[in-house]
């Protein structure tokens, strides 16, 4: 067949997100186009083909066994290209900078807080930042290393444990100084309670329901919480002084060391015991001596800032 009759890469992509869910509107939800635009594209492909692509019903589209072939084909090319692609920027980029993929949260409050380090430890290595909580694939995304949290196993990748984490009450020392007493952990039922609401791994991250019942107090009403979907919008509420939200000692070491929050009491709630952060890369990056070097300085800055230096829980207030 020539090469002049085959689909472009657009509608391949049209055609393998259709195939995947079996769906016009979520296909084109998928790739940006209207349902009928999808429509018209499969169309056009098994006139372009002369095969038919899909069995098409008032209800439901399935593929035909011609169009099963198709879409195998399909896929493995699409990501074929894919993975070319990643190793095609990667080459463009050459040797230098690392491309490094992590959170917003941990690059905001842990990292950037401490790169004036890494620039007088490793002044010849440049990093840039993909900021996304998105599992990357390194094959086929433009990034040599992540720094992720979660179990530590990913397929084709070794992981350098960083730390686990814990979650703390925090709040504004105005509000210590003048809002209601804080003696015992009871008291903060007079409080606006915040915390983060998501899920790690399947497992819900820890709120002030799981806090309270490790604090002994088993008739805490949860409706009086606020939930946030980001860390960064409790952190705000507790630093515009009308809140006390759980936090990670390790994301709000700066604000604590700086006084501009206090931690309430001495009772820490493991955030899954069996997660932690990694620095996560590729088997090859072993022999890749940006990665090494990166590695190196992160490992010894872990353990060269311990999180006990945040320093105790905040005197009761009288």
């Amino acid at each position: 067949m020539s090469n002049r009759l085959l689909p472009g890469t657009r509608a391949l992509r049209t055609f393998e997100a259709a195939g995947r869910h079996l769906n016009f509107t979520r296909a084109a939800e998928e790739v940006g186009l209207t349902p009928a635009a999808v429509s018209y594209q499969i169309k056009e492909m098994e006139q372009q083909l002369g095969i038919e692509l899909f069995v098409r019903s008032s209800r439901s589209i399935r593929l035909t066994p011609a169009g099963a072939v198709v879409f195998e084909a399909a896929s493995e090319a699409l990501e074929n290209l894919q993975r070319a692609v990643g190793r095609a920027r990667k080459m463009a980029r050459g040797s230098s900078p690392l491309r490094l993929s992590l959170g917003a949260r941990f690059a905001t409050n842990w990292l950037l807080p401490r790169l004036p380090h890494f620039r007088e430890a490793v002044p010849s290595l440049e990093l840039t930042f993909d900021i996304t909580d998105d599992v990357r694939d390194f094959e086929l995304d433009d990034v040599d290393a992540a720094i992720r949290f979660g179990s530590g196993q990913y397929a084709n990748a070794r992981s350098d444990r960083l730390f686990e984490t814990t979650v703390v009450p925090v709040c504004s020392p105005a509000l210590l100084q003048a809002g209601p007493s804080l003696k015992a952990p009871r008291d903060l039922l007079k409080h606006t309670l915040c915390h983060v609401d998501c899920h790690v791994g399947g497992q819900a991250w820890p709120n002030w329901p799981m806090w309270m019942a490790a604090a002994g107090i088993d008739d805490f009403d949860a409706n009086r919480c606020v939930a946030f979907p980001e860390a960064s919008h409790v952190v705000q509420a507790v630093l515009e002084g009308g809140a006390v939200s759980l936090a990670e000692p390790a994301m709000i070491e700066s604000e604590l060391r700086q006084g501009r929050l206090v931690k309430l009491f001495d009772i820490e709630l493991a955030v899954m015991p069996a997660f932690a952060y990694y620095l996560v890369y590729p088997e090859s990056g072993q022999f890749d001596p940006r990665i090494q070097a990166f590695r190196e300085w992160l490992l010894n800055e872990v353990h060269a800032s311990p999180l006990s230096e945040t320093g105790p829980a905040a005197p009761a207030a009288v």
